[in-house]
């Protein structure tokens, strides 16, 4: 028998939690107005890329210097918040506040504090430019949903 790789351990996390996915989106009721975009069909899609990506994952070879022997000393030397794992709990602390501000905040505000959060916290120092980025990502984002394809998104205190 042999041992799986980390790789494929978080792979197979990643298959199970996207099959659970995919069972709650197919829970989502159609619209009884025929549409060319229900509303079912983005969380679909994203169950779907999930389970083929965690495929993906799985299959792939890890190569030599995915596992390193020892830690390495300039890792260690980092701030504590500032080390790999430490930024894997810090991307998901605050994904899980933007999710819980979503609705009382609303998607622009929430998601613009994200990205330009994220973006500062991982080392990009041009803040003008993070902050137009992440205006022009998310008002896109928005204004596509809601306009085009009709999908209400939390306004939150902005009266968009």
């Amino acid at each position: 028998m042999t041992r799986l790789n980390s790789n494929q351990v978080i792979a197979l996390l990643l298959a199970l939690l996207s099959v659970g996915y995919l069972a709650m989106a197919w829970q989502i009721p159609s619209f009884p107005l025929p549409r060319p975009i229900d509303s079912d069909l983005f969380p679909k899609v994203l169950g779907f890329t999930l389970l083929g990506l965690s495929v993906l994952l799985f299959l792939e070879k890890p190569k030599a210097q995915d596992v390193p022997d020892e830690l390495d000393p300039e890792e260690q030397r980092l701030p504590l918040l500032l080390r790999p794992w430490s930024r894997v709990a810090v991307t998901a602390v605050a994904l899980a506040v933007y999710a819980l501000i979503l609705v009382p905040v609303g998607f622009v505000l929430s998601s613009v504090a994200l990205v330009f959060g994220l973006a500062a916290y991982y080392g990009y120092r041009r803040h003008w430019v993070n902050l137009a980025t992440a205006l022009g990502v998310v008002l896109g984002l928005y204004l596509t949903m809601t306009r085009i394809m009709g999908v209400y998104l939390p306004t939150g205190v902005l009266p968009i």
